[in-house]
């Protein structure tokens, strides 16, 4: 018998006009629930023999509307097994929806390259040991379809793998994220990708790419070799296309060199990284000795210039941590951890969960992966509640043997993973709010008294997730 847990089904249907309870189109709410029902109950069937009793429904989610003529997707995956209860984990996305627009015929009709989340929900099912027929036999949702390595055929449904299926865990992340654009750096050329910028305007129109694509922030990743004129050229012209964070650095093989880092005080960005540790980079060592890190964080700090601390092995966090439990890096406090460079910490799914672990609640964090390991460090940082770096100078491919053109279609592919799983990439302005700097704005005054506000409206107190993601206890000062 194979094992139940992670057993999932998929079920797709096309929302009929009899499902409307608007004029608008707006399908009834309890449609959805219906089908996911529908799918808890196939589990119940394939798991027991027997399509038992649904007993509750617990963190109902509905996230977007769903209209007639919505093709809608759910998917069930079994979480939790009792003698006689079993857990599902259920969601719903839109895969297909109307064009809707006054330009398009009736029939317009679009497939969504990235299905958003419509509607999630625990459910808690019920199957007396009577009903369990046995033995009990779990069959594969669908028979699988035949695929040539590399490539999916035309004309076939296609029922995602269990092992391939991401269930958005309920609300225990932040409601907002923030997307940064690596879009100059790690040595990147036109020799590797044609689509890499280059000159101030090329990058500035990089920026504002990015920053439409959802990215609220810049990544510049200088040579250092690069005039720091040039570097303050780069960030005007940046300005002048967008309203973009910048965070520049001249991070480098070879020794320390503070008074290059000091000079990026002065050439407008926002952000200064400073790597809180040496480490290996391929074939070559970047040499970050402590005290030069130290004295450097204080010299940016007395010229009011925030850094954030970049991190590329485990002890990095730790320098990090007592960098902010001394506020030579602002607060709140701002890390990056890189993983997957070639020689330093690696990207497997354990170790990037335990470091987002020791990450205290009040910083603000961001998690970067270089190559391959790009898209699968971001998501599962957007999953577990923090904030995510992608672009050309982490990674220069869109999927295996394909060119990202530009940083930009990078940071979409991301922005529309976070929507999915709830959460909203935030404007430069609000991360200037989050990351405290600039006060946050007085909310609009309610015509009626009203509870507590949502977190969205979080004050500048908010330093970051406050999910169990945090390794510290709730509410613990950092200093």
């Amino acid at each position: 018998m194979s094992a139940p847990i992670g057993l999932a089904v998929t079920l797709r249907v096309r929302i009929g006009a009899g499902d409307a309870y608007q004029p608008s189109g707006v399908v009834d709410p309890a449609r959805l629930l219906g089908l996911l029902n529908d799918v808890a109950t196939e589990l119940m069937i394939r798991l027991d023999g027997d399509e038992g009793m649904l007993r509750s429904f617990e963190r109902v989610e509905l996230l977007a509307p769903v209209f007639v003529g919505d093709f809608i997707e759910a998917t069930g995956v079994l979480a939790k097994i009792t003698p006689t209860t079993r857990q599902v984990a259920l969601e719903a996305r839109k895969v297909i929806t109307y064009a809707r627009s006054p330009s398009l015929a009736l029939t317009a009709a679009d497939a969504l390259a990235s299905p958003p989340l419509v509607c999630r929900a625990l459910a808690t099912c019920s199957v007396p040991r009577a009903q369990q027929r046995r033995p009990r036999i779990v069959l594969p949702a669908l028979p699988p379809v035949p695929q040539p390595p590399g490539r999916l055929p035309e004309g076939n449904v296609i029922v995602t793998p269990p092992p391939d299926i991401i269930v958005t865990p309920p609300r225990e992340t932040p409601p907002e994220i923030m997307l940064s654009a690596s879009i100059v750096g790690a040595g990147v050329t036109r020799d590797h990708t044609p689509h890499v910028p280059v000159t101030p305007e090329e990058i500035a129109q990089e920026a504002k790419r990015c920053h439409d694509a959802g990215a609220c922030m810049v990544y510049l990743g200088m040579s250092p070799d690069e005039p720091v004129e040039r570097v303050g050229e780069i960030i005007a012209a940046i300005r002048a296309a967008s309203d973009v964070l910048v965070t520049v650095s001249s991070i480098a093989p070879g020794p320390f060199d503070a008074e290059k880092r000091v000079a990026l005080a002065g050439v407008g960005a926002d952000f200064v990284s400073l790597a809180t540790g040496s480490f290996n980079y391929a074939n070559a060592v970047i040499e970050t000795p402590r005290s030069s890190v130290r004295s450097t964080a204080f010299s940016l700090r007395d010229r009011s210039v925030r850094a954030v601390a970049e991190c590329y092995e485990l002890g990095h966090l730790d320098e990090a941590v007592s960098l902010a439990k001394e506020g030579l890096i602002g607060r709140p406090a701002c890390l990056q951890f890189v993983f997957g460079v070639p020689g330093a910490i690696g990207a497997a799914e354990e170790t990037i969960r335990f470091v987002a672990s020791r990450v205290p609640s009040q910083v603000m964090w961001f998690f970067a992966g270089v190559g391959r390991h790009q898209r699968k460090v971001t998501e599962l940082a957007v999953r577990l509640g923090g904030h995510v770096r992608a672009g050309l100078a982490d990674n220069i491919y869109l999927r295996k043997g394909v060119l990202a053109e530009g940083s930009a279609p990078l940071v979409d592919r991301l922005a529309g993973h976070a929507r999915s799983a709830g959460r909203d990439p935030v404007s430069p302005d609000r991360a200037r709010e989050l990351l405290g700097l600039v006060p946050p704005k007085a909310s609009e005054p309610e015509p009626v008294e009203v509870g507590p506000s949502s977190d969205h409206g979080a004050p500048s107190d908010v330093a970051g997730p406050t999910s169990d993601a945090g390794g510290e206890p709730e509410g613990s000062p950092i200093s």
